[in-house]
């Protein structure tokens, strides 16, 4: 890959480009055990061969097709207990990059913790791994993958960027506004915005203060997503009860 340039303070300023690997996240943290990533080191691949998702789940992407990458960041201000707002930033910099190629009123949404979907179909997804020191977050490895020019999937709940537009993109350039767009967000984090992040993260949930079907405990149920608490645990309103759930504790419903 050719030299990228993203008008950045510190993200993406340290490239480290793999034709293939198997996970984006695993070549990050072995730099980190070599003293060999500064803040903001960004690893990116062609093609990896077992990316990680939430839950453990695997990342489908066809080799040379779509964004898979890691960024290092280091945010030592972050207490352990406030790893969501981590999280919160890095969806809406995916979110804000989305809706720069597809337009602000695009049906673009954070499904929560952070899975970037358009409409009803996943569009990418966020692993976010924190190692942390004492009192403070010591790194964090934000693992990215975003389905851009892929148009075949083994999921029906997939899409892509050239499936929803028709059109193929340049992955270069994607990726330097991506990572303009994801420091924008961090900077906001560092600078104590926590309050915005968190009303922005609200107006742009999936099926925040709609009434629909999840499962709980093996049961259908219908509630409403009415925020999420400091945690990051998921605060639904079922039965006129307000009740939290974290992952794996309730599922989304299709129909």
């Amino acid at each position: 890959m050719e030299a990228l340039s993203p008008q950045t303070l510190f993200t993406g300023q340290q490239i480290v480009w793999l034709p293939e690997c198997a996970s984006t996240n695993t070549e990050a943290q072995a730099l980190i055990v070599k003293n060999s990533a500064t803040d903001g080191c960004t690893v990116i691949t062609d093609k990896q061969t077992a990316g990680r998702g939430q839950r453990g789940n695997r990342w489908e992407a066809s080799p040379g097709e779509n964004l898979t990458l890691s960024v290092i960041w280091q945010p030592t201000f972050l207490a352990p207990t406030d790893q969501f707002q981590l999280s919160q930033a890095v969806a809406l910099g995916v979110l804000d990059w989305a809706k720069g190629l597809l337009g602000p009123d695009a049906a673009l949404r954070l499904k929560w913790p952070n899975d970037i979907y358009y409409g009803a179909q996943k569009l990418g997804g966020i692993l976010i791994e924190n190692a942390i020191s004492g009192s403070k977050i010591q790194y964090s490895i934000v693992g990215i993958g975003i389905n851009v020019n892929q148009r075949e999937f083994g999921m029906p709940t997939a899409t892509s960027l050239a499936w929803l537009t028709g059109r193929a993109y340049p992955l270069k350039t994607l990726i330097t506004r991506l990572l303009e767009c994801l420091e924008r967000r961090y900077l906001m984090l560092r600078a104590g915005r926590v309050a915005a992040l968190r009303f922005d993260y609200l107006q742009a949930l999936y099926r925040y203060q709609e009434p629909h079907d999840y499962e709980v405990d093996g049961q259908a149920v219908r509630g409403q997503i009415v925020g999420v608490d400091e945690t990051g645990r998921l605060m639904v309103e079922i039965n006129q009860e307000l009740r939290s759930f974290g992952l794996q504790e309730i599922k989304y419903i299709h129909k």
